[in-house]
């Protein structure tokens, strides 16, 4: 699928609708907000966008309500559009190309990719298991000055992420919510995202780490002051992710907010799990999560 595709199959409101309502009425119409199934179908010739009324809260909505797309003065299409050019977009897309792309300003493209992004956010997901790579890096520039207060690694102002990978699975990463990665942080991030009794973890030997091996079934750690790769010992599959989410940071956005970084690297993330799916089912799937949000 491409993009000639997209504007192809849904190059209308009406063909929009009726695809967003395939997909958040697959299982019948209900209310979006009594969770109610006993609705009827609200007459308002006025309105382009199909209404019901629901019988017990009396309410009256359409399958826009409560979801990304909600009180959206854009056209649809434009948000199929979007939704297509970021989810095909390997590295992201910023504010000002979706913005060229689609034809609208640049204050409604960053609006559009960030709502985009919430949807990603806080996935559902299992807990990873089996061999796992644990690590944390930095992101933001190279430093300008060549002074003391400006580091590069570990004791670095860049902010800290956190992440960890299955190997041949998953990935799951995000900001530190202390801005530090000392013991405590990793661990709490371990207790959310790894199934400690099942999981045979690989770090590196950063002190952080050190009493790990009391609290996880397996800890296995790999010096790099003396070598990369020890056996199935090495933390290489997650230091690929870093450099992916690095390369959107310096090639497309050039800035993270503090605020607004979790929506970034959960992008990241999902299109890194996602990496064998087709570019149509990623778009769908995409779709999907706007109009569950």
């Amino acid at each position: 699928m491409n993009l000639l595709d997209i504007t192809n199959l849904f190059g209308t409101h009406e063909q929009c609708v009726e695809k967003l309502e395939e997909i958040r009425y697959s299982k019948g119409v209900y209310c979006p907000y009594c969770g109610s199934y006993s609705t009827t179908t609200h007459k308002d010739p006025t309105r382009d966008t199909k209404r019901w009324q629901c019988k017990d809260c009396h309410k009256s909505f359409t399958v826009l309500t409560k979801t990304m797309f909600h009180h959206t003065r854009l056209p649809l299409p434009k948000w199929f559009m979007a939704i297509f050019l970021l989810a095909n977009a390997k590295k992201s897309i910023s504010s000002r190309q979706l913005s060229r792309d689609i034809g609208v300003t640049v204050k409604t493209g960053y609006r559009i990719s960030v709502q985009i992004r919430k949807a990603l956010l806080g996935s559902d997901r299992n807990l990873l298991k089996g061999i796992v790579e644990m690590d944390e890096t930095y992101i933001g520039g190279k430093p300008r000055h060549r002074d003391s207060n400006n580091k590069r690694g570990r004791g670095t102002k860049k902010l800290p992420v956190i992440g960890a990978i299955e190997r041949n699975g998953e990935v799951v990463a995000s900001p530190s919510k202390t801005k530090k990665t000392d013991k405590n942080t990793l661990l709490a991030f371990v207790n959310k995202a790894i199934d400690r009794l099942n999981t045979t973890l690989m770090t590196d030997e950063y002190k952080g780490y050190r009493g790990f091996s009391d609290l996880i079934v397996s800890h296995k750690v790999i010096n790099h002051a003396l070598e990369y790769v020890k056996g199935e010992i090495h933390t290489n599959t997650i230091e690929g992710f870093w450099s992916l989410l690095k390369r959107a940071w310096y090639g497309t956005h050039h800035h993270y907010s503090e605020d607004y970084s979790p929506l970034y690297i959960s992008e990241a993330c999902y299109k890194y799990n996602m990496r064998k799916a087709k570019p149509a089912n990623m778009f769908f799937d995409m779709l999907t999560r706007m109009v569950r949000a």
